[in-house]
């Protein structure tokens, strides 16, 4: 069984690395806000190429905790990608503001020329949600932050490494949010986060709130929350933070693979925003009309495929109090029926990848249901149309060997051999090559 992702494939290129840091870490003695939690805030700060970096216990407290200290809540609207994932939704209205949902764009980001129309008296930001590996528009998004003095926050859960026109991604708003939950780029191994900013205050504002709003043991200057990065996480990241730059480039290879090895008319690629790179977090095709087909005759081949995401979050149950109804948002709800994710990880060999490329090219499934698919087939063998192999090859089935008659073509009426039908009648026969 091929699994969407595999992380046991990614920590065992490193395995050695990641214990020995464990070691170290569990012989120390000291297991949160030490040295190692202290070392990934600088390294991955300048990884970034932010003056700061705040390390917290999730990628969701990243951006509650970060609307909260930009003052953004009751009273307040925040525009988000109407296809974003809902944890996005949740950091904005776990503080009381409200979500205004915008349409996705061709490259399954938030399409920001459609912003502008949706910004009010009420708008106080913009959530920048960089889905799939990919950044957005920041240069048009950053532009109608400055004309509207809006703030801009970042979720680059999903996008770590990735730049827009050479810059990384989290650093162009107030704050880049960043989950490490294990399936992402850098994940941990357990939940994890943090946030970058450029803004000396509100660095410290994000230090004090994630310790109980305390800089000082027993004296809390603020009602704040325990939303602390651990050292054995802090340990761990520091290790896959040297070499992510080289798992972002082996998912690079892996999409370049996919684009070669699958051939179907049907299946839409993933575009690639000029201006923009991707470090793949996710391999997302569009099959319009025949997504679910394709997943079920994938997963009875062992071949194991997600959806990121079925329910766009303004149709969610959590979110049926804002009154949104199926239609509203017509491009997202017409990209979470047709989107799916198909494997992709560390670890992943071109040989694997070459097996699955025949069970991809499935045209004949992709073109009609069982029944209309064998009507089709029985007309063109007896017409002479195709051979049994022809078929069997469409079907995705092993092929008849040639000297049982797997290559023949037949003719319609007694189903001779094409190259025998004239010479039925005189006894004659001819070879069938």
């Amino acid at each position: 069984m091929i699994m969407p992702n595999n992380l046991g494939r990614q920590y065992s290129l490193h395995a050695e690395e990641y214990k020995r840091k464990a070691s170290e870490i569990l012989d120390s003695g000291w297991y949160i806000l030490g040295k190692e939690v202290a070392a990934f805030e600088e390294e991955w700060a300048k990884y970034i190429g932010t003056d700061y970096c705040v390390g917290l216990a999730s990628g969701l407290d990243a951006l509650w905790i970060s609307f909260r200290l930009l003052d953004i809540g009751n009273g307040d609207d925040v525009i988000v990608c109407a296809n974003a994932y809902i944890a996005c939704v949740m950091g904005i209205t776990m503080n009381g503001a409200m979500p205004v949902f915008v349409e996705p764009d061709e490259y399954d980001n938030i399409d920001a020329d459609k912003i502008e129309a949706a910004i009010t008296d009420k708008t106080k930001a913009i959530l920048a949600v960089h889905l799939y590996g990919q950044a957005c528009d920041m240069t048009k998004i950053m532009d109608i932050a400055h004309k509207y003095n809006l703030k801009v926050i970042e979720d680059c859960a999903q996008s770590h490494g990735n730049h827009w026109n050479g810059q990384t991604v989290g650093s162009f708003g107030d704050v880049g949010c960043f989950s490490f939950y294990p399936s992402k780029g850098c994940g941990a191994f357990g939940d994890a986060g943090a946030i970058v900013t450029n803004d000396e205050e509100l660095a410290k504002k994000f230090r004090i709130f994630r310790n109980y709003g305390s800089e000082k043991r027993y004296h809390n200057m603020m009602v704040g929350s325990n939303s602390r990065l651990d050292e054995m996480q802090a340990g761990l990241l520091r290790v896959k933070l040297n070499h992510l730059n080289e798992f972002n480039e082996e998912r690079c290879q892996i999409a370049v693979r996919y684009y070669k090895g699958i051939n179907n008319s049907l299946i839409q690629f993933p575009k690639i925003r000029p201006g923009a790179d991707s470090t793949w977090h996710q391999f997302v095709v569009h099959v319009p009309g025949y997504r679910d087909k394709l997943m079920e005759y994938l997963k009875e081949r062992e071949i194991g495929t997600l959806i990121h995401y079925p329910i766009p979050p303004h149709l969610s149950e959590a979110y049926a109090y804002l009154g949104h109804k199926k239609g509203d948002f017509p491009i997202a709800e017409k990209y979470a029926g047709e989107v799916l994710s198909l494997p992709i990880y560390n670890g992943m060999t071109e040989e694997e990848q070459k097996k699955y490329f025949v069970k991809f090219n499935v045209d004949g499934l992709l073109r009609g249901d069982f029944k209309s698919r064998m009507s089709g087939y029985a007309i063109g063998r007896q017409n002479g149309w195709y051979s049994a192999n022809d078929i069997r090859e469409l079907e995705d089935m092993n092929k008849i060997p040639k000297e049982l008659g797997g290559d023949r073509y037949l003719c319609n009426g007694n189903m001779v051999d094409i190259n025998n039908a004239g010479n039925y009648n005189s006894g004659g026969e001819s070879e069938n090559e």
